[in-house]
């Protein structure tokens, strides 16, 4: 070959695919690989927690003790009592094989129940790759299933029962005491008062201690506050109660954010649900509940739509100390920064 032709000759190029086909390679390794099989395990398991949230939410805010049982009966239709066989509670398979139906009567299945599973699968996948296979992780994922069961009972019962919030309050001291919550509040006032600081625990639990007492005291005064202007009870024990075990998992600094996102929540998504109503023309009868004429109906017919359509505060506390867990510690630096305190 001579040295023209030769020079004429591109040089063998790499296949189109070659690259294509690494990258897939590398793919499936890393969905054979150990870590991969933990996460899709932790997913499934929480899954399966949902389907047991849902019983829950279900059944702890029915008012008769023997129908708050968690444990008996076991899960029926509640429209024709037909028992559940294992194959149709199989989480999100069984609803969507269903089709959103009971087997025995076709009665339509609520959609809460796939998405408390579905949503309780996807925070405990979040909480194992945010604090890996930890102490931390668990303790956020018993966080995470309290959330979910408060502010489902919350949006269809408007309740938060003390099952739920007491003993949430009780983990979390006792997470307080092996796993360090690190809230600074209880350290910056032991240099004040002592030469040496007290042990980690002890540091740990006051934490909690100034969470859960800052954070249902400010929402006790503001209801007792809102009493005593308006003449009607704004938000009920309930969310003290709440508030206070949500401080004594989060500390107090967490527990401000909390309650700072979770007034935002209500003001931004009570808003869009009153417009949402008005743009698609609901109505309510003015007359039959005596709003005829001047200031008095206007002001009665907020609160009206207020009380029926607006979620309950409750929810926004749990959603927004959801978010706090995940994204809390850069909004807090953020926070302090422009605030000038750090």
């Amino acid at each position: 070959m001579d040295t023209f032709a030769a020079t004429l000759l591109e040089r063998p190029s790499r296949l189109w695919h070659s690259a294509a086909m690494q990258e897939t390679q590398s793919i499936l390794q890393q969905l054979t690989s150990p870590e991969a099989f933990i996460y899709a395990f932790t997913f499934v398991l929480g899954l399966l927690v949902g389907s047991f949230l849902n019983v829950c939410i279900s059944r702890l805010p029915r008012e008769e003790p023997a129908e708050q049982s968690i444990v008996k009966p076991r899960s029926h239709c509640p429209k024709c009592k037909t028992p559940i066989a294992w194959y149709d509670n199989i989480p999100l398979l069984s609803y969507l094989l269903l089709g959103g139906k009971c087997r025995a009567c076709k009665t339509k299945i609520s959609v809460v129940y796939p998405i408390v599973e579905l949503l309780t699968g996807l925070l405990f996948l979040t909480s194992a790759s945010a604090f890996g296979l930890t102490l931390f992780a668990v303790k956020w994922i018993i966080f995470a299933c309290l959330m979910i069961v408060l502010v489902f009972t919350d949006i269809i019962a408007r309740t938060l029962p003390d099952q739920v919030t007491l003993v949430g309050l009780s983990v979390a001291f006792v997470f307080a005491i092996f796993l360090f919550l690190g809230d600074g509040a209880a350290e910056t006032l032991s240099l004040r008062l002592f030469a040496f600081p007290p042990p980690a625990p002890v540091l740990s639990f006051v934490d909690a201690l100034f969470g859960a007492t800052f954070g249902g005291g400010l929402v006790w005064f503001v209801g007792v506050a809102y009493f005593k202007v308006r003449g009607r009870q704004g938000m009920g024990f309930g969310d003290v109660k709440m508030m206070a075990m949500i401080g004594a998992f989060l500390g107090l600094k967490r527990a401000f954010l909390t309650i700072l996102f979770g007034s935002l929540l209500g003001s931004l998504l009570g808003s869009l649900v009153i417009i949402t109503l008005f743009s698609r023309g609901w109505k309510i009868d003015v007359a039959e509940r005596g709003f005829r004429q001047g200031l008095g109906s206007v002001r009665k017919l907020r609160w009206t739509l207020a009380s029926r359509y607006w979620l309950p505060f409750g929810t926004y506390l749990g959603i927004a100390a959801l978010i706090v867990v995940f994204w809390g510690t850069p909004l807090l630096d953020w926070y302090l920064r422009i605030s000038g305190i750090r």
